[in-house]
């Protein structure tokens, strides 16, 4: 009785980066052998597909079993399983920890529950990516939720520490994280032309200014919670908007720097205490759950929307914006200009981003 075997002996672990994407990507074996073959693998490797289809399995089950140490990424380095060399190790964890731009922009500012997991079916059938990647992603950002969530120290050091990804991909999974933490509203309907990139930009600068790590990087706790002396302070801002002659001035202020620098500035004199008063109710207001959940709706709703309907242009807005926020600084009654600025830097860069169609 003779019997044929195929035997491999080698130390060096073989990983095919296509196919690792293949893998990412959900895709079964036999699809991922079919998309090698439309690609020219066969030609290219001079086999046929048995073999092809042999080592689109030997693949899969290789990355399979690497699975458990990618969950883990400081654990990679040090397994004696497979031999990976250093830069082949990176790629390995900075792939698996990608995510697609559409699906975050799904799950952003819902929690990182089972009850969102259930959804993943809906998220993606109507993103078009596979529920095996749906779930590995979503998995991905709880896992990394829960590990910097006890930790203290600045939020995308942290991810970049304990997970070993890039400057860029640990500053995306900051935004998520704070998405998660704060629980910002970002599923309205208004807000549905905003990318992820767009909310990432904003949590970026929220992170950056606004949070407790902004004052001290070593908080006991997740230093992503926004500062409350800070937020409780905004309302000292209500004297732009309740002092008549402050407010009177502040117009003139602004509108003698604009006159003949903006196409609209008519519409912005007619409607700049409308304006004024929006962007200091918006700060007032942070204090309260409900209002700071619904910041970005507010921007679209009361700053956004208003300057779109009078056409206003990207360049008028970024010079109004640069104006009604310096000029303060010429009011010689107001006396909470650090605040101001603390409060204004930020929503200067939210509101231009979020400003497209």
């Amino acid at each position: 009785m003779s019997m044929e075997l195929d035997v491999f002996v080698g130390n060096t672990t073989v990983l095919d980066q296509d196919v690792y994407q293949l893998w990412l990507d959900g895709h079964t074996v036999s699809d991922a052998v079919r998309i090698r073959m439309e690609a020219g693998a066969l030609q290219e490797c001079e086999a046929n597909a048995e073999v092809l289809h042999s080592d689109t399995t030997d693949q899969f089950r290789t990355f399979q079993m690497c699975e458990r140490l990618l969950q883990s990424p400081s654990k990679v380095a040090n397994q004696l399983l497979f031999q990976i060399p250093p830069h082949r190790q990176t790629m390995l964890i900075e792939r698996y920890y990608e995510f697609d731009s559409v699906f975050a922009r799904e799950v952003l500012g819902k929690k990182l529950s089972k009850g969102t997991k259930k959804d993943l079916d809906d998220i993606s059938s109507k993103t078009g990516i596979a529920l095996k990647s749906c779930r590995r992603q979503f998995d991905n950002f709880k896992r990394v939720f829960k590990v910097v969530e006890e930790l203290k120290g600045p939020l995308v050091e942290n991810i970049q520490r304990h997970f070993l990804l890039s400057d860029v991909l640990a500053r995306d999974y900051a935004a998520i994280v704070f998405f998660a933490n704060s629980r910002f509203e970002a599923g309205k309907r208004k807000l549905q032309y905003l990318s992820f990139q767009d909310f990432a930009f904003c949590a970026g600068q929220l992170i950056s200014y606004w949070t407790v790590g902004a004052v001290d990087n070593m908080m006991e706790d997740l230093d992503v919670d926004l500062e409350k002396d800070f937020l409780h302070d905004l309302k000292d801002l209500k004297v732009l908007v309740n002092d008549k002659d402050m407010l009177d001035q502040h117009k003139s202020l602004v509108c003698a720097q604009l006159r003949g620098k903006i196409k609209v500035f008519s519409e912005m004199e007619a409607n700049f205490k409308n304006l004024s008063r929006a962007l200091v109710n918006i700060a007032s207001k942070l204090t309260h759950t409900k209002d700071f959940r619904d910041l970005f709706i507010d921007l679209v709703e009361k700053l956004i929307e208003p300057c779109r309907s009078d056409k206003w242009t990207i360049g008028d807005l970024r010079l109004f914006l640069k104006h009604y926020s310096s000029s303060v600084h010429m009011l010689e009654a107001f006396r909470h200009q650090v605040i101001w600025d603390r409060y204004m830097s930020v929503i200067k860069s939210c509101i231009l981003k979020m400003y497209h169609d």
